[in-house]
């Protein structure tokens, strides 16, 4: 995992952040409801830590040594199991059965169901808290373990994240680093509206954790990120990653209506055609 990405592995990596999309897409519709908007903000950053930073082992799951992930804002679910799916953790074909009865993709990732998922969330400002605590589990036991959640700046106005990001940086958790998606909506509109969190970056840098902004749709930019994380063994990282809700998709851009709103058919089609699928291959 050098710093220079070869072109080949970047390719792939595009190749495979466009296919998560189109799972997005699908699985959403399928299920009649889910997350899109924020499923497919998350997109590069799953697929730079699955695919590439991460040390994990999808036929071994378990591995006491592999790298954890928390999905802190768990509804993004349908990204993170289209990237686990593809990164080989089970069958494609079990996206089909998203949010059904008896389904292990349910709507926010359950550890108890699921190998490979490190912690159950759904419940929004609670993933920092967890993956402090496996940074200090994976200090304790002397394990090179790096722990890697993905937050939504809707839950950066939770004050549970501001206690986490007070208990990183005073254990100085070197091991540690968060992705914020700043994607600016959430559920009832844009997040500046709604409870003010700038300049978020000159907080999270107050309260000592070394940070990094950048675009979280550009791969290179992140694995550049995240490579330069490796090298913070004092104090832990956060990725502020500038995001777009519903990257990909023309009309769920921008917008907090596509924040927890399943496409219809017409609608599903329309985005799987934007996404680069042959109209011959349109497939739900």
């Amino acid at each position: 995992m050098g710093d220079e990405v070869p072109p080949e592995v970047l390719d792939s990596l595009q190749r495979t952040a466009q296919e998560v999309r189109r799972d997005v897409v699908r699985m959403t519709y399928r299920a009649g409801s889910g997350h899109p908007g924020g499923s497919l903000s998350v997109v590069e950053l799953l697929t730079a830590l699955l695919f590439r930073e991460m040390r994990l082992d999808p036929e071994r799951p378990d591995l006491p040594d592999r790298d954890r992930l928390v999905l802190s804002k768990g509804h993004a679910a349908p990204a993170l199991y289209s990237a686990m799916a593809r990164r080989g953790f089970f069958s494609v074909e079990e996206l089909r059965t998203f949010r059904t009865l008896g389904s292990r993709l349910q709507g926010t990732p359950d550890r108890r169901r699921l190998p490979g998922v490190d912690a159950s969330t759904g419940g929004l400002g609670q993933g920092l808290g967890i993956a402090v605590g496996l940074a200090i589990d994976a200090r304790l036991d002397t394990r090179a373990t790096r722990v890697f959640v993905v937050l939504g700046d809707g839950e950066c106005q939770a004050g549970g994240t501001w206690e986490a990001l007070l208990a990183g940086a005073h254990h100085r958790l070197g091991n540690l680093v968060a992705l914020v998606d700043r994607n600016r909506f959430e559920t009832d509109g844009a997040t500046d509206e709604i409870l003010e969190i700038e300049p978020l970056v000159d907080k999270l840098r107050a309260f000592g954790w070394r940070t990094v902004e950048l675009d979280g749709h550009d791969l290179p930019e992140i694995l550049r990120a995240l490579t330069g994380a490796r090298a913070s063994t004092d104090r832990p990282t956060a990725i502020v990653a500038h995001t777009v809700k519903g990257k990909g998709v023309s009309f769920m851009e921008n917008t907090h209506v596509w924040h927890g709103r399943a496409p219809n058919r017409e609608e599903a089609e329309r985005a799987l055609l934007e996404l680069g699928v042959p109209p011959a291959e349109v497939d739900l």
